[in-house]
């Protein structure tokens, strides 16, 4: 069960933000500001608005650590107060940390390496040797919450976001009561965009309201972003014992690979990503009639979006199944990027809303999809999140959204060191 939440996105910090945001169909995209991105072809990002990292850890963890891992201790810190947990275990054994990770400390490695080469001292510091590392996030939060239970990092992309909290369920069932799942991300250095830059898949328009438009006939590539959502993801037993609020279920999960590199012409194998989304279906007991809506991979360009609409098609067949993305509204943070859109998911269950999709205003060939285009209630309160990974990662997750109930506030600030912080249940 998932009974925490916790948002740290361009759509805002906590989970009333990020709905507001959604709810409302509001566009957060806007220049990049961590950096100076003049002499890029891209300069339009999601970033997260007004996050002072100072606010979620003391000074000392701050300077061992990238801005992603800020964002984590943002995230975790909120899902942990929106389940009514202790920020520090009674039994550290109980509990556990599963995030995913894809492009690691990208700012702070960038910082040292340019110290290292441009600067007199020709020396980086200390913590360079970790604070880039891809599961620094993982190792920060289990030190920080004392969480020692069986902890690990997914590495899948985009994927891995999904992948996370399929494998917090396996962990719950092998006898962790309590795993931190999801996945945060800062691909916004020179570096890192350079990199993604290589690809051929970035967006280069410059009006915000125009950089991002999935399934659209004028598609042309995707926005970058930070942040995510991390989740409290408990054993129901637990849960029900101690009075928690519960989200909804994680039910079904199904993973393939494409065997295939990801390359400018690629397009992505509609045939295993469609096999993945088969699998989770299978697995959670659900039939394609049954599912409410889809929340999907939505990359951004003409082939990658005709490959992911001809998997949906031979999924779901004769049951077209309504479509929403807010991808548009935020960018693409890639691992973070598909955690957020189970936040969503689980969200809208919560509002008994599902959301009208940010998009396409006018379908490419081969996209026409039923793309919510109104809020509507949800029926069987059945989700099923889609991402994909580059270089053939392909995840699929089915969420059951539990009956709706007033969503309190959340903290907006973490609690004082020491202190617990907790949530109505």
């Amino acid at each position: 069960m998932v009974t925490g939440i916790g948002v740290v996105a361009p759509s805002g910090t906590g989970v009333d933000a990020h709905w507001a945001t959604v709810a409302g169909g509001v566009r957060r995209i806007g220049p990049i500001t961590l950096f100076d991105p003049a002499s890029y072809p891209t300069r339009l990002a999601g970033q997260v608005p007004d996050f002072a990292a100072s606010a979620w850890a003391d000074n000392r963890r701050l300077v061992q650590t990238d801005r992603w891992t800020h964002l984590g201790f943002a995230a975790t810190a909120l899902a942990l107060a929106d389940a009514g947990l202790p920020e520090q275990a009674t039994d550290p054994y109980e509990y556990a940390v599963t995030l995913a990770s894809s492009s690691g400390g990208n700012l702070f490695g960038q910082r040292e390496l340019q110290r290292l080469w441009g600067g007199p001292s020709r020396t980086v510091g200390a913590y360079q040797s970790i604070a880039w590392f891809y599961a620094a996030s993982v190792g920060q939060l289990s030190i920080h919450h004392q969480f020692k239970g069986p902890s690990g990092v997914l590495v899948s992309e985009a994927a891995g976001g999904l992948d996370s909290l399929a494998h917090a369920v396996r962990t719950v069932r092998r006898g962790t009561p309590v795993v931190i799942a999801g996945a945060t991300e800062c691909p916004l250095s020179p570096y890192a965009l350079a990199c993604q830059l290589a690809s051929g898949l970035l967006s280069t328009e410059t009006d915000p309201l125009r950089a991002y438009r999935p399934f659209d006939a004028d598609a042309g590539g995707y926005v970058p972003a930070e942040g995510g959502a991390v989740f409290v993801v408990e054993e129901f037993g637990h849960a029900l014992a101690r009075g928690a609020r519960i989200y909804g279920e994680v039910t079904g999960w199904g993973a393939t690979h494409d065997a295939a590199h990801t390359g400018p012409d690629s397009a992505g194998d509609p045939v295993q990503y469609a096999r993945a989304m088969r699998l989770a279906l299978q697995r959670a007991g659900v039939g394609a009639a049954d599912v409410d809506v889809v929340l999907p991979d939505a990359l951004g360009t003409r082939r990658h979006d005709r490959a992911e609409a001809d998997a949906l098609r031979a999924v779901f067949g004769a049951h077209p199944v309504p479509v929403s993305t807010q991808k548009p509204l935020t960018g693409r943070a890639h691992q973070g990027g598909a955690a957020l859109d189970v936040a969503t998911a689980l969200l809208a269950f919560a509002h008994d809303s599902l959301p009208a999709s940010a998009g396409p205003q006018r379908p490419a060939d081969g996209c026409e999809l039923d793309f919510l285009r109104a809020p509507r209630r949800p029926d069987s309160r059945v989700a099923l999140v889609c991402a994909r990974g580059f270089d053939g990662f392909n995840s699929a997750l089915v969420l059951r959204g539990a009956a709706a109930r007033p969503v309190p506030q959340q903290p907006r600030r973490a609690a004082e060191p020491g202190a617990t912080e907790g949530a109505d249940g």
